[in-house]
């Protein structure tokens, strides 16, 4: 559910009405690679989402998040000059030292500038300053990623193990009931990440499992939502699950709901809210931001024979400073365990957790 984040952000930035002139998702969109990997200025909403589990050869766990935001405020694609606002860009890197007990996280916005931030197919990148991931071949999708700041440097090479998937129905994953509630919703569910984590005095080669997504549409959710919980399953059994629960007031949750099972092949089910339950166990107290987030969860799909329990082993991976241009939301890796089929299974993925401090609305933040 990746369109969850960057309606905070627009939100916060005061994002205007989207013009009748931008372009929305609906069915019957002609999908085109590796045309669809980069930027659609016709939409005004778009953003790219890596998240992944690494190991050092010492068996240091890591996770980490590296997120890319384009927001147009108007559909025009010729700026009166180099510093017009046409377009912000903004990203999030979070390193999570599991086995350390320490979690990292800075954001940054720029516009396009003189190449300060952008998405350019012709050179096959996006990129915010030093931040970037960049297509080194595009018939096999490979691709490097690279972050850099004061206290740690990431650089993997990431080599797609399927082939992208389209998340949700006739080409558009739904968020609410009116026409241009939905997104279009491109994953790659498994992703190898080969490279290295540095610090000012050490290096760890890294290895590890990737999961991006890569959304972009126009129209928010639907404006009864107050937040949503996204999970990112990559099971040992070579298998995936997007699952992600929509939360309206009081407690209800949306049957806009959904979610997708990625099967070993790469062929991908959609998962309607009635295929799968999440119920969540008791909530983790921020010492930040005071918000209670549910960081163990339970987890059924009865198609698929399949029970798992989510937990992770560092509470603390919540995105949240004094300064920062969204609300606080909990981001971070977590382990699976459970059975399929009547087997043991285990795995490793991502949880995303919003809206569990102030409830988000079309006008901006709910007061606390």
């Amino acid at each position: 559910m990746r369109s969850s984040l960057f309606l905070l952000v627009s939100l916060v930035l005061a994002a205007r009405p989207a013009s009748e002139s931008f372009q929305v998702a609906a069915p019957g969109y002609a999908f085109s690679f590796p045309r669809d990997h980069f930027a659609h200025p016709a939409f005004q909403t778009e953003w790219w989402y890596y998240t992944g589990n690494l190991r050092a050869s010492d068996g240091r766990r890591f996770g980490f998040e590296l997120t890319f935001f384009r927001q147009a405020a108007s559909p025009s694609t010729a700026p009166s000059s180099v510093w017009a606002t046409g377009e912000l860009y903004l990203a999030h890197f979070a390193l999570s030292d599991i086995d350390g007990r320490s979690f990292h996280h800075t954001e940054r916005l720029h516009r396009a500038g003189p190449g300060l931030a952008g998405i350019s197919q012709s050179v096959g990148r996006y990129w915010n300053g030093n931040w970037q991931v960049r297509w080194i071949a595009l018939p096999s999708d490979t691709q490097e990623l690279i972050a850099v700041t004061d206290r740690y440097t990431l650089r993997l090479r990431l080599d797609p193990l399927k082939p992208p998937v389209l998340q949700g129905q006739d080409g558009i994953s739904r968020k609410g009931p009116a026409p241009g509630q939905a997104s279009h919703y491109i994953s790659f569910t498994r992703i190898r990440a080969q490279g290295e984590i540095r610090q000012p005095n050490s290096s760890r080669a890294v290895t590890g499992s990737v999961w991006m997504d890569h959304e972009f549409f126009t129209e928010p959710p639907d404006t009864a939502l107050v937040g949503w919980d996204w999970f990112a399953v990559q099971l040992d059994n070579d298998q995936e699950l997007t699952l992600y629960r929509l939360r309206e007031q009081a407690g209800k949750v949306s049957s806009f709901s959904s979610g997708s099972y990625v099967d070993r092949q790469g062929h991908l089910r959609f998962l309607s809210s009635t295929d799968f339950s999440l119920t969540p166990g008791d909530p983790w107290l921020s010492p930040h931001s005071g918000a209670r987030y549910p960081l163990a969860w339970q987890i059924s799909v009865p198609s698929l024979g399949l029970t798992l329990s989510a937990r992770t082993d560092l509470p603390d991976q919540e995105l949240w400073s004094p300064a920062s241009l969204t609300p606080p939301y909990w981001e971070g890796a977590v382990h699976y365990r459970g059975t399929m089929q009547g087997a043991p299974v285990t795995g490793l993925g991502y949880l995303e957790l919003t809206g569990y401090r102030r409830p988000v609305t079309l006008s901006g933040v709910a007061p606390k």
